[in-house]
């Protein structure tokens, strides 16, 4: 089957772009290609989908763990070394939801984080 679309933007709804556009650009080596006051942008060359930041006012970030799918989306990031990933994503203003789980299959270990804003994401290996 051909694909009738390609992902253009992963956006993220938050209080404050500023901060989070910094943090997400370190996090995944993308440049900062737009800043307005209500929306950011991170690109990197070729096809992939940018990542935004967009204001929305009175931003509540999802719980973790939702008990009803409050989260709705969040990212995994693949790493391959989970504790230094972890001490850096730390040092740039993550916060740290669980520790490490390790279930032994084919997903390897991972661990849970927020990001400034409060949106989970998680480091696998």
């Amino acid at each position: 089957m051909t694909a009738i679309a390609t992902i253009r933007s992963i956006v993220l709804e938050c209080a404050d772009p500023a901060p989070l556009a910094r943090f997400w650009s370190e996090v995944l080596d993308r440049t900062i290609t737009q800043r307005d006051d209500d929306w950011w942008a991170l690109e990197r060359h070729g096809r992939e989908a940018r990542m935004c930041f967009q204001v929305v006012a009175d931003h509540v970030p999802p719980p973790w763990p939702g008990e009803r799918g409050e989260q709705q989306v969040h990212l995994d990031l693949e790493v391959d070394d989970l504790e230094t990933a972890r001490a850096t994503v730390l040092g740039l203003g993550a916060r740290q939801l669980s520790d490490v789980i390790d279930e032994d299959d084919d997903m390897g270990a991972w661990q849970v984080f927020a990001d400034p804003a409060g949106h989970p994401f998680c480091l696998v290996t």
